[in-house]
């Protein structure tokens, strides 16, 4: 969690209290940041989904309940007093670039994160560990068949 004193020309401060004379305290808590960031990766073209194993699951199923939190867990932050670094692990589509999807995945989150928080992102790492096949998913889930001789799953060696 962040401290942000508020003081005029400070980027972390809000825009309607500058200059004000108004002097505070705002918190902001690494669940936040990384909420930012999780839907910031979500809204990227060519991201088939955010987060891995258990965090996946649990955040699918959580950041369906009001008033919730769960869907932060996918995203690992850190946050220091004025910047903040962060990794998550993304499934991406198949047939995207994934050097190019990187790129935008980090400007999406840079923008998000540093206009809504003030904190400077140093650091995103992304670990790419899969890739979706459109359709394949519920292919064999539709009509209940076994597609071992298809090419896809069974030996294509004899």
């Amino acid at each position: 969690m962040v401290d942000i004193e508020s003081r005029s020309g400070n980027p972390a401060t809000s825009g309607g209290n500058q200059g004000s004379g108004v002097r505070g305290r705002t918190t902001i808590a690494d669940g936040v940041v990384a909420t930012i960031a999780e839907i910031a990766i979500r809204e990227t073209e060519g991201v088939h989904s955010v987060g891995k194993g258990a965090s996946k699951a649990l955040g699918a199923v959580t950041g369906r309940l009001p008033g919730s939190s769960g869907r932060g867990r996918t995203v690992k932050v850190e946050v220091g007093e004025k910047q903040t670094a962060l990794d998550v692990d993304v499934e991406v589509e198949y047939g995207v670039p994934i050097h190019e999807l990187a790129d935008r995945i980090r400007a999406n989150v840079v923008d998000a994160v540093e206009t809504m928080t003030g904190l400077e992102v140093v650091e995103i790492n992304i670990n790419v560990f899969d890739v979706h096949i459109p359709g394949e998913d519920d292919e064999d889930d539709a009509d209940g068949s076994d597609d071992a001789d298809s090419g896809r799953g069974g030996s294509r060696v004899r």
